[in-house]
């Protein structure tokens, strides 16, 4: 997670009184209208994510915005009743809004009381989610990164989240979702997040396809490495050599290379095994580098199939052909 963010949870709702109650999965519906006169426009959904620094919060937004959401770090509280109107006023582009709020923004902070009764005052349906930590993951996670906490001022690490503890005391006690990220890794607490809020829909995997040349490097970005150069080159076939690997020749020479559509499809049934795996660990962006030696023929060849198939299976894809025209 970022800012070494460790997590765990206690899934649950506290309530004013003390008690707590477990949390159900799944996104929550506005159902509302806007105030502004318009009874068609609906008030998009709302999740407010607060709780103490260092215990996952950019986690929990990243996580929310990979599942769709439009979110906003650090946004004033005083201005988060516009958000919601600016958001009904976008005919449904801006369904699900969550905001970041945390003590960065502390001279704000005396407003989110305000905000809060406004939201309720137009009926605005929102959830509150508050990351927790124990005091001894916090420290050890300001330590491994030697950075101050926001409120230790002159003191120490454990002065600062004292403070903020008391300065967030009354809205952990409003909070719908409570989770301990103290034992958590980062894996965790997405998997947590996407319980609470992916529904009944597994997370989308996105996949860049990119051909490219061995002779100009490797992407830095690779998540997985394609070498096509086992396929015989046509760039040693005089009528194939001006063309690319988009011309149908060139890629119907690529294909009927001895083992070239063996290798596409075992190659695509390997990356439903990997796509699985990324999903289970909160992996949600996967880049495939297929390499050749100059990134023009057998790469862009076998990058266009294999993204074609990837999309027809439903993965969202992007095409890249990298080195395609440098020579």
């Amino acid at each position: 997670m970022t800012e070494h963010e460790h997590t765990t949870e206690s899934e649950r709702r506290t309530e004013h009184d003390g008690t707590d109650r477990t949390d159900g999965a799944g996104h929550v519906s506005t159902g509302s209208t806007n105030d502004n006169g318009d009874g068609n426009a609906a008030i998009p959904e709302l999740v407010i994510i607060s709780g103490m620094s260092g215990a996952g919060r950019s986690t929990a937004a990243k996580c929310l915005e990979d599942l769709g959401w439009f979110v906003v770090d650090n946004l004033p509280p005083a201005l988060i009743p516009t958000m919601v109107e600016l958001g009904a006023r976008s005919q449904g582009n801006v369904a699900r809004i969550a905001v970041v709020v945390d003590v960065r923004g502390r001279r704000f902070f005396d407003n989110l009381r305000d905000s809060l009764a406004d939201l309720d005052a137009r009926h605005v349906t929102r959830r509150i989610v508050f990351l927790e930590s124990s005091d001894d993951a916090l420290v050890r996670r300001f330590e491994s990164v030697r950075r101050p906490h926001p409120l230790q001022g002159d003191g120490r690490i454990v002065d600062g989240i004292a403070a903020e503890r008391d300065l967030l005391r009354e809205l952990r006690g409003d909070a719908d979702l409570v989770i301990d990220t103290s034992s958590l890794n980062v894996h965790e607490l997405r998997a947590k997040m996407d319980a609470q809020f992916a529904g009944e829909e597994e997370p989308e995997l996105r996949a860049t396809v990119m051909s490219f040349g061995y002779k100009y490097g490797l992407p830095v970005d690779a998540d997985l490495v394609v070498d096509c150069r086992f396929l015989p080159n046509p760039h040693w076939v005089p009528e194939l050599r001006p063309f690319t690997g988009l011309n149908e020749e060139v890629s119907a020479y690529v294909f009927d290379q001895p083992g070239a559509k063996e290798f596409l499809n075992q190659y695509t049934e390997l990356l439903h095994l990997v796509a699985a795996g990324y999903r289970r660990e909160g992996k949600r962006y996967v880049t495939i580098a297929v390499g050749c030696t100059g990134g023009k023929h057998r790469s862009v060849a076998m990058s266009e199939k294999l993204a074609a198939r990837l999309a027809s299976e439903g993965v969202e894809t992007v095409l890249v052909h990298r080195d395609m025209g440098r020579e």
